[in-house]
C-alpha cells in the first residue's frame, strides 16, 4: 500500500517534470504524439479514461526512473 501511494505520488512529480520540459505545450508535438500512441486513431471514451492513462504513464515513468 506504501509503495503504492509513493509510486502515486512519484508519478505526479514525473508528470509535472514532463510538462515543465516541454513548457507546458499540451497541444506540441510531443504531447501530440504521446496521445496518438496512448490512444491510436480512437478518441478516448471519457475524461477519466484520459486522466486515469495519464496517472498510469506517470507511475510508469516514476517506476522507469527509479529502476523497480
Amino acid at each position: 500500500m506504501i509503495t503504492r501511494t509513493l509510486d502515486f505520488f512519484g508519478g505526479l512529480y514525473q508528470l509535472a517534470r514532463l510538462a515543465v520540459i516541454s513548457r507546458f505545450r499540451f497541444r506540441g508535438a510531443y504531447w501530440a504524439w504521446r496521445r496518438y500512441t496512448a490512444f491510436g486513431r480512437g478518441a478516448p471514451q471519457s475524461k477519466m479514461e484520459v486522466a486515469r492513462a495519464v496517472v498510469e504513464y506517470g507511475v510508469w515513468m516514476h517506476r522507469m526512473r527509479t529502476g523497480r
